[in-house]
């Protein structure tokens, strides 16, 4: 893109990297997460689990198809910056209502192209995670790598209240008629549920319309008497951005909620459900972003590909004698899933709703609504 001027990256390790701006101007920084999505970019920048982080695409070429509207996961852009070797100004889809250079600046997102994504990739897998600033207006090396070392990370912090809603309020959509789900929309008995907002998706709440219940999603620090007060059949916990452990008012009201209603949490809901039953969780060398992660269900024995996005994962060496392992990760063995073996709770690390991702385990909302069922 010839008219767009120079912005800078710079890592908290001392590395710093020139590009082209093309996006919003300014400087902004997070932890540096790799996403290896080919396609998807509009959900995931729209997705709070990805606040306070800074996107860096794996895929070489970003942009191609546009932004649609439809395809927004939330009302803003939640990534701190964005970062991509090659940048399309071009919008290929019949869909694209703007191209996405010109949404990133609309929507505030500090982004830079031009930039060896491979090498930057290679060095958060080796190095682990690290903190990085995106600029369009400061070149000075020194500077870049100060302010780099001097930005938070997500260690230790709860982030949910930047990213929930301010009130509760009621979901109704499901599917659109194009959606490629896999399972039959339900037609039968609705189920009341209880969704908390961590940072929730809009494609997880069509999925439990979908699957057949009626959604009331309400904010992250919800009391569980303020829930039971709502008289729901069931209780849903949202993805979100973060570390699970701070999330200490999620956890005071989910340890009073724990044996009174079936739950079903996904993502940070899984963490959160983890460590109400006493498991601990840590933070990964560089996490999971992308949508080709493959798991097992060790339930079915079936291998499912899944959409990813957590930085955390839980220790299963921590897990009590009445918790048990459902899903596991087949690239490094980690926990994507758990279930009570004697409440009807169940939760999984990844993101059975996609979008953006594959659909393979969309049939895991209609085992919740069996769950509440039964």
């Amino acid at each position: 893109m010839s008219t767009a001027g120079k912005a800078w990256l710079a890592l908290e390790n001392g590395l710093v990297m020139e590009g082209l701006a093309v996006g919003a101007a300014g400087e902004k920084a997070g932890d540096l997460v790799f996403n290896t999505a080919m396609t998807g970019y509009q959900e995931i920048l729209t997705d709070p689990s990805y606040f306070g982080q800074v996107v860096l695409m794996t895929y070489p070429l970003i942009g191609n198809y546009g932004v649609a509207a439809s395809d927004d996961e939330s009302d803003r852009a939640w990534a701190e910056a964005f970062v991509v070797k090659e940048m399309s100004s071009i919008s290929s889809s019949h869909r694209a209502s703007i191209d996405l250079p010109s949404w990133l600046r609309k929507k505030g997102v500090v982004a830079i192209s031009g930039v060896d994504t491979r090498k930057l990739t290679r060095i958060v897998r080796e190095e682990g995670s690290l903190r990085c600033i995106v600029s369009t207006v400061d070149s000075d090396a020194a500077s870049l790598v100060a302010k780099a070392r001097r930005a938070p990370s997500t260690d230790g912090r709860d982030l949910t209240n930047e990213v929930t809603c301010a009130k509760p309020y009621t979901w109704v959509d499901g599917y659109n008629d194009a959606y490629p789900s896999t399972q039959p929309a339900h037609s039968g008995e609705r189920i009341r549920v209880v969704a908390f907002d961590f940072g929730a998706k809009r494609n997880i709440m069509r999925s439990l319309v979908h699957s057949g219940f009626d959604v009331t999603v309400v904010p992250s620090r919800t009391r569980a008497d303020e829930v039971l007060a709502m008289d729901p059949q069931a209780i849903f916990l949202s993805n979100g951005p973060g570390d699970p452990a701070a999330v200490t008012h999620a956890i005071d009201a989910l340890s009073n909620l724990i044996d009174k209603k079936p739950i079903f949490g996904i993502c940070l809901g899984h963490q959160i459900l983890s460590i109400v039953f006493g498991a601990k969780t840590r933070k990964m060398p560089f996490g999971h972003h992308g949508a080709n992660h493959p798991v097992r269900d060790l339930i079915t024995s079936r291998v499912e590909i899944t959409s990813q996005n957590h930085s955390f994962e839980v220790d299963r060496s921590t897990f009590p004698k009445d918790v048990e392992e459902t899903h596991t990760n087949l690239n490094d063995g980690t926990v994507e899933g758990m279930r009570h073996t004697k409440l009807p709770v169940m939760s999984v690390q990844y993101h059975p709703e996609a979008a953006p991702g594959p659909v393979d385990s969309e049939h895991l909302f209609s085992r919740f609504r069996e769950l509440v069922l039964r």
